[in-house]
């Protein structure tokens, strides 16, 4: 990526009606800042997640859903640290959904999702989704169009009620190029602190992604609302998906218009002995 003085457009909600490409050029962006610029600007972003927080917390109104996709290796364990680093840990709570259990699998594909949407006060982070279950089962035809087309109805409906009772969903999809990919899991095997959690299923992923791509479009398309936005972040350079990100986050937060509760005039009237 050629680096400039050039300054990083805001993220846009996607349009459900208008073009989603997910080109392999469409990872980048051009004349992004220099790496010394975005990492300042990146903390400052960071530094502001964890102020709102506390009056976040404290207000009591709103829960924040966050909702991380992409494919692997696109960051989304990266993401998560360097964005909430400063965050107060009591406040976040982080859940990776992998290959549902037995008994997940004796329910709607939502039940295990909704036990774990945030309570109000408290920062919700999803390291793949609900969504899975309108790509994966897709892509790999566990279940037939017959079942997997209309959850994206379901999805809708589903963050709707969400939103309703305070919840606010930020979705963010990571988007790599094919290049990048290949770049990030060839040093992931090359690197034994990493290499050990290699998933062979990441190559068979990795050879259906056309499919995954489609699958992709389709759902950011479909579900993407003005309740539950989804946006596209450019995520070959980790520092720009970063930014982007955080400053996304941070200014969804703002945007409550978040107030310190009044504390009881007995309480402070009546003193300390």
């Amino acid at each position: 990526m050629s680096r400039g003085r050039g300054r990083l457009p805001k993220l846009t909600p996607v349009a459900p009606r208008a073009a989603l490409r997910l080109l392999d050029r469409d990872a980048r962006v051009p004349d992004a800042p220099d790496d010394d610029k975005l990492k300042k600007r990146t903390s400052d972003q960071v530094e502001r997640i964890a102020d709102l927080q506390r009056t976040f917390y404290a207000d009591g109104r709103f829960a924040l859903l966050i909702v991380l996709q992409g494919r692997d290796a696109s960051g989304k364990d990266g993401t998560i640290r360097k964005i909430f680093s400063g965050a107060n840990p009591q406040g976040v709570q982080v859940t990776s959904f992998k290959t549902p259990s037995d008994e997940e699998l004796l329910h709607d594909f939502l039940w295990r999702v909704h036990q774990h949407a945030p309570p109000r006060g408290m920062f919700g982070i999803f390291n793949r989704s609900h969504y899975e279950d309108v790509l994966v089962t897709r892509v790999n035809g566990f279940v037939p169009k017959t079942v997997w087309e209309p959850r994206f109805r379901h999805i809708n409906d589903f963050e709707m009620m969400l939103a309703a009772n305070g919840v606010r969903i930020l979705k963010f999809f990571l988007h790599i190029s094919r290049a990048e990919q290949k770049e990030r899991l060839e040093k992931r095997l090359s690197n034994p602190e990493k290499n050990w959690k290699f998933n062979p299923a990441d190559l068979d992923a990795r050879a259906s992604w056309n499919a995954y791509t489609a699958a992709y479009r389709d759902a950011i398309r479909r579900c993407s609302t003005r309740w539950a936005p989804w946006y596209v972040v450019p995520a070959d350079d980790k520092k720009v998906r970063d930014y982007l990100i955080a400053r996304t986050i941070a200014d969804t937060l703002d945007s409550l218009e978040l107030a310190w509760p009044k504390a009881d005039p007995g309480v402070i009237a009546r003193g300390i002995d």
